[in-house]
């Protein structure tokens, strides 16, 4: 297969979300990706494969890690691998006979990546969790909502996904070119709550400078302000706008016709509630897809808020086809692009073990 990470091989022992989407970008960029998955339940539902989107571009191989040989069998693979990547509580993979000591015994030039929520050690690592707890520790969710409700609970993007795959991807593939000049493997160990506190550096800095408070919607970035908020338009729909510099912002008050001087005073925050009244009303004078005639594609900062059907049907990601449609699901393609090694069109997710004998067999590992 095409893309920048054809060669490498990749085990993931199967696990819920970061793991998965982490080794599911791997996989879209070329590497080849074995997912290790536990037996299935007798009588447990199961999701049609298909609709795993996080599965897509892997192979699966099913190993019930108490059997006898099991075991051996994983480390074989490890030997022959470049990354592992695990997401279970701290410890159980040691307790699987399948920790970093072992299986860098075997590959010293394996990258043993881990992830987790609180991290490999601290006083809540082997506690459960979920994004809207590590988000919530970090001190992101607290600047998440409106000032009259409790923070509101985000997609787990920010902790599951931006503060923990993508961090580990990030760390994985930094091993991968330490590599390069060590020849030797080593541990990656990406906690959401790292990942997610990192993620939120900038918000550091302007509190420092006394730019930023621990109040919600009261900041120029989360919803504070008149020109970064969404509006309610005629049809009940949503449009957002962002019209941060002054330049765009007077191309946004052009556009929509407002020659109140009151709006003048755009950065001073005391102004901002009578102005974003302001906007409520203009913005419900009209539906949403009059604001795009006279707003889309100008230097206003502005966009429709799209559900995820009318997402995937817009001409603008319709054209760089940040869609894709694979065995009936529509799901986002892969990212980033790349001119001399594309990415290929990832293959659909595969069932739960039905390429057990294909690896073993292509690895070199005695069935």
């Amino acid at each position: 297969m095409p893309g920048p990470l054809q060669g490498l091989r990749v085990i993931e022992m199967a696990g819920l979300g970061p793991g998965p989407f982490c080794g599911m970008l791997l996989a879209d960029l070329g590497a080849e990706v074995v997912r290790i998955d536990r037996p299935p339940a007798p009588g447990a539902p199961a999701l049609e494969p298909r609709f795993d989107v996080t599965a897509r571009g892997k192979r699966s191989l099913v190993l019930d890690l108490r059997a006898e040989g099991a075991v051996e069998t994983v480390l074989q693979l490890v030997a022959k691998a470049d990354v592992l990547i695990e997401g279970f509580r701290p410890g159980v993979m040691e307790r699987l006979g399948l920790g970093p000591d072992v299986c860098l015994a075997r590959n010293p030039r394996l990258v043993f990546s881990r992830m987790t929520g609180w991290g490999q050690h601290g006083p809540l690592a082997k506690a459960a969790g979920h994004d809207l707890n590590y988000l919530a520790l970090t001190g992101v969710l607290h600047a998440t909502g409106r000032a009259d409700t409790p923070p509101a609970p985000p997609l787990n993007i920010g902790a599951d996904y931006g503060g923990g795959a993508m961090f580990l991807a990030l760390g994985v593939l930094a091993a991968l070119q330490e590599r390069q000049q060590s020849g030797r493997g080593q541990v990656v160990d990406a906690a959401m709550t790292d990942g997610a506190a990192l993620l939120a550096a900038i918000f550091h800095g302007l509190k420092a400078a006394g730019q930023w408070s621990n109040a919600r919607e009261a900041n120029l970035l989360d919803g504070g302000a008149h020109f970064y908020d969404c509006y309610a338009c005629a049809d009940g729909k949503f449009v957002s706008v962002g019209a941060i510099e002054p330049q765009f912002y007077a191309l946004l008050l052009q556009r929509c016709g407002v020659t109140d001087p009151a709006f003048d005073a755009q950065m001073d925050a005391a102004r901002w509630p009578e102005l974003k009244a302001k906007f409520a009303a203009l913005f419900l004078t009209k539906t949403r897809a009059a604001w795009c005639e006279l707003l889309e594609g100008s230097d206003a900062c502005f966009a429709p808020v799209l559900d995820w059907d009318e997402a995937a049907q817009h001409p603008h990601n319709v054209a760089r086809e940040t869609f894709i449609e694979l065995d009936g699901v529509t799901q986002p393609a892969p990212a980033p692009r790349f001119d001399r090694t594309p990415a290929a069109r990832p293959l659909a997710p595969r069932p739960v073990g039905a390429d057990g004998e294909a690896i073993l067999r292509e690895w070199g590992v005695a069935p």
